[in-house]
């Protein structure tokens, strides 16, 4: 079992690529449901302690495997808690199209596992985002595959919480995709975080919230 270090300190590293910072507010009513997902299915014991350690990072800034720091971004975050499992979700992948880490991970699921849309979505399962902020720099919304997290538990109204590196730290966001465009409802609970950060050249309708933003959900085999 490849042996993984969590570590605290105050420095930040370089924001990677794949990954950006939560920025601004929104409320309002809830609109009529969309989408039916997501509930919470049985887990197996080796997915449920890949949560607990996606879990145990929360605050975490930076990250060692065997002793050696690894890229402190979505991805790299990602790949190091599925490292402490026996599982290195970069295996057999084509890094030769000069793929950010995130599509790495989504080729390594697709050949490994499964990609889907729910509705049942477990713990330890991978998240993937799109558009979460602009990777070829043209100024349009056309990103595939920029963000990624760990799920860590699905609420009984669906909301699902996953755990992620974005911005400054390893936090603890939320998605609910049946109201993808509410971020706080008129009694204050969160629904989903914001998961772009928003620019001044923005067009209109720039999705920013982690219900707009989200691709698709990914379940190892075998983890």
């Amino acid at each position: 079992m490849t042996r993984v270090g969590w570590h605290l300190g105050s420095a930040l590293l370089i924001l990677a690529v794949g990954c950006a910072g939560p920025s601004g507010d929104r409320s309002g009513h809830l609109p009529v449901q969309a989408r039916v997902c997501c509930k919470a299915g049985d887990t197996v014991a080796r997915q449920q302690a890949v949560a607990r350690t996606a879990a145990s990072l929360v605050g975490v800034r930076t990250v060692e495997v065997n002793g050696r720091r690894i890229a402190y971004d979505c991805a790299g975050v990602t790949r190091a808690i599925y490292l402490r499992h026996g599982i290195d979700l970069y295996e057999n992948t084509d890094e030769s199209q000069q793929a950010n880490g995130v599509r790495l991970i989504y080729q390594h699921v697709r050949r490994h596992g499964r990609i889907h849309h729910g509705p049942v979505v477990r713990p330890g399962d991978l998240v993937f985002f799109d558009n979460t902020w602009d990777y070829n720099g043209d100024g349009a919304v056309n990103d595939p595959l920029t963000h990624v997290g760990v799920v860590e538990r699905v609420e009984a109204d669906g909301t699902v919480l996953f755990i992620s590196r974005v911005a400054g730290a390893v936090e603890r966001y939320r998605m609910n995709l049946a109201y993808p465009h509410v971020h706080r409802t008129a009694d204050g609970r969160i629904l989903n975080d914001y998961l772009r950060r928003k620019k001044w050249r923005d067009q209109d309708g720039t999705p920013y919230l982690t219900g707009e933003l989200f691709a698709a959900f990914g379940t190892r085999v075998g983890s």
